[in-house]
């Protein structure tokens, strides 16, 4: 019989193959993501330091006021748009993307390519 992993931990080791290639600096940090079933959450991490320079979700009342539904590719979008929108606040312009184990597209594809016409260089 054959013993197949979960799905959530199949991505947990797709997210651990991807990050011994993607690490953040003070100069490119790593912009990372993640998705729930219910939200969406994305952070721009320095590994170097250990320390969260920005960080954006659905559960904050600005973005949630937005969007109808916090589990939707548009939600996504104002995630990606806000991470962008605080990180060059902060005077980030580069950074390395992270999708965190998921395949690229629809939600994360969304957070990405809101982020790039927010202004984020990746």
């Amino acid at each position: 019989m054959i013993n197949k992993p979960n799905r959530a931990a199949a991505r947990v080791k797709r997210h651990y193959r991807i990050r011994n290639h993607v690490k953040g600096t003070a100069a490119r940090p790593r912009l990372a993501v993640f998705r729930s079933n219910k939200h969406m959450y994305a952070q721009i991490i320095d590994d170097v330091a250990q320390h969260t320079l920005v960080a954006a979700s659905t559960m904050e009342a600005e973005i949630a006021s937005k969007v109808e539904y916090t589990n939707t590719v548009a939600a996504a979008a104002a995630v990606g748009e806000a991470v962008a929108k605080k990180a060059i606040e902060k005077g980030i312009t580069e950074v390395v993307f992270d999708r965190g184990g998921f395949v690229y597209q629809g939600k994360v594809q969304a957070l990405a390519e809101a982020a790039r016409e927010a202004g984020l260089k990746f």
